[in-house]
């Protein structure tokens, strides 16, 4: 017995001091190290899993594959319950695939992925707005991972948790934290990194044979321009980071689109000539927040994944000097 309790106590030992030795290996790695790593993995590794996506309080599971070929994403991914939405990408175009109404939606995004548009740039800037730091590692869909997490300075932004494959950098888990709380999570229950994936992954799973095919109304012109628009009173951080004029396919109006930012945070400001039918205030979907308002003979809205009371008073505060 006593030697049974001898090996016992030296196998805790050794446990202790793997433990021990795994720790330092990333002691001298900086945050900045990660965001970079992370930035580099999502532009180039090809993977396909199982995702958990929460948000407005409810789960969903999706089928996700993706990779990037002669630098064209290529991208699927399929709801594993309710209505079954397929979203297939192939470069910019982005066919929606809604079984329950026999129609295929197409739209083109400009984002880098479907699941990660919103995740923090290598390039941020951190000390003035936000605090990120190294917090341990932790397992993830069978993986060692690093947790890293990006705290705000003030109640105008969110912070972030990234949980990083400590091998590629890739993000296994990520949440949007408000007031301690996650308010939205994408986390990944199984995943495969960097295997060849074959183009038939990423045909549709049924057949869009009599399906309706609608397209997406979106602006055909976008040019560059200067504006007079502004906010002398914008939350800390946020600045004018580019100013276009839109003209929508749908009606032909023009609209300004100004893009604020913090370096994290991003809101967007469309303003437009009064239609005689504005309806102002506040929307909300999961962790994005938009507010309306009407100024003068222009309608205002700023829209963003920041809180409601950074849209609101970006919104109201926008003025023609």
């Amino acid at each position: 017995m006593r030697k049974l309790r001898a090996h016992s106590g030296y196998g805790l030992l050794l446990v202790i001091s793997a433990i021990s030795v795994a720790g330092p290996a990333f002691a001298d790695t900086q945050p900045q190290d990660w965001l970079n790593r992370m930035g580099a993995a999502v532009q180039s590794t090809s993977y396909q899993g199982t995702v958990i996506r929460t948000r407005n309080g409810s789960a969903e599971a999706l089928k996700v594959v993706h990779t990037i070929k002669d630098g064209v994403i290529m991208e699927k991914v399929v709801a594993q319950e309710g209505n079954g939405l397929e979203i297939i990408r192939h470069g910019n175009e982005v066919h929606c695939i809604l079984p329950d109404r026999k129609s295929v939606l197409v739209e083109q995004w400009d984002d880098q992925s479907t699941l990660f548009s919103s995740l923090p740039s290598s390039n941020v800037s951190f000390g003035s707005e936000y605090d990120i730091s190294i917090v341990r590692e932790e397992r993830i869909a069978g993986r060692e991972a690093m947790l890293l997490a990006i705290r705000p300075h003030d109640g105008y932004r969110y912070g972030h948790r990234l949980w990083l494959d400590i091998e590629t950098g890739f993000p296994l888990q990520t949440q949007l934290i408000s007031d301690g709380d996650a308010i939205e999570e994408v986390k990944f229950a199984d995943i495969t990194l960097n295997q060849e994936i074959h183009a038939s992954a990423f045909e549709p799973t049924i057949s869009t044979e009599n399906f309706t095919w609608l397209t997406q109304p979106s602006a055909h012109q976008s040019t560059d321009v200067v504006t007079s628009w502004m906010s002398d009173q914008l939350p800390a951080g946020f600045k004018v980071v580019s100013m276009h004029e839109e003209t929508m396919d749908d009606d032909g109006d023009r609209v300004t689109h100004m893009l604020f930012s913090d370096g994290l945070a991003n809101v967007s400001v469309f303003i437009a000539a009064s239609s005689g039918e504005f309806v102002g205030g506040p929307a909300q979907v999961g962790g994005s927040n938009s507010y309306s308002v009407q100024t003068g003979d222009f309608e205002v809205t700023a829209i963003g994944e920041v809180p409601a009371m950074t849209v609101e008073q970006i919104a109201t505060t926008m003025r023609l000097p």
